[in-house]
């Protein structure tokens, strides 16, 4: 099972595979005819999380290792409606995505309506293809200061990350293991990375948890 499958051709629409039936269903519409934007979707619960297009019967879900969407080419700053719902609660979805623009939802728990919403944006002006592109979310507003640093270093690759906000640089396509810190000080066991690729672009994403702050790795691909 895969989280998107065949992608769009000329005035095709956007194609996804759900999880279940690895089914091809239009999440989207969107043509060369259209500046394109990029949009991802990120669910920061133990709960699945769906996604439902508004006016069509498309949707996705996304839970456990599947936690992370491609990103969905969407119309450059157009109105992009659905709904969100997880565990018997829902939030509508509305947001614009400017041309160019890498545009991530996350799905934040929320003791009252179920679901917080927070948007990172990003227009990426880095591509290097000898070394791999890191990026920093930071969507915990517990974690102050928050940061990472290179596992058993004390070498920091990020500082002072605020919270709703992203920070991204280049480095070099190694093995890599890092630490969150918060505050200056480290938090919670460090995450293995892998060996990272040269030309390759990653999300190192920060969110809150029942046992406090946590990291979640992506790997930042299109869906196609």
């Amino acid at each position: 099972m895969t989280r998107s499958a065949c992608g769009w051709a000329l005035f095709a629409p956007l194609m996804l595979s759900l999880h279940a039936q690895a089914a091809d269903i239009a999440l989207y519409p969107t043509g060369p005819d259209q500046d394109s934007a990029f949009l991802r979707f990120i669910n920061a619960a133990d709960r699945p999380l769906q996604l439902l297009a508004e006016g069509s019967r498309a949707s996705l879900r996304l839970e456990g290792s599947n936690a992370v969407s491609d990103y969905l080419p969407v119309p450059a700053n157009q109105p992009i409606k659905g709904t969100l719902e997880r565990n018997g609660k829902s939030q509508p979805l509305d947001i614009q995505v400017a041309a160019g623009e890498f545009a991530s939802v996350i799905a934040l728990p929320d003791s009252a309506q179920g679901i917080r919403q927070v948007v990172i944006r990003e227009q990426p002006d880095d591509f290097n293809s000898l070394r791999a592109s890191l990026a920093f979310i930071s969507a915990d507003p517990a974690c102050t200061q928050a940061g990472l640093r290179a596992a058993g270093k004390n070498t920091d690759l990020f500082k002072e990350v605020a919270d709703g906000s992203v920070q991204r640089r280049a480095i070099n396509p190694v093995s890599l293991s890092v630490q969150l810190v918060c505050a200056q000080t480290n938090v919670g066991a460090p995450l293995d990375l892998g060996q990272l690729k040269a030309g390759e672009r990653y999300s190192v994403v920060l969110l809150p948890g029942a046992n406090g702050p946590h990291l979640l790795l992506a790997t930042d691909v299109l869906a196609h």
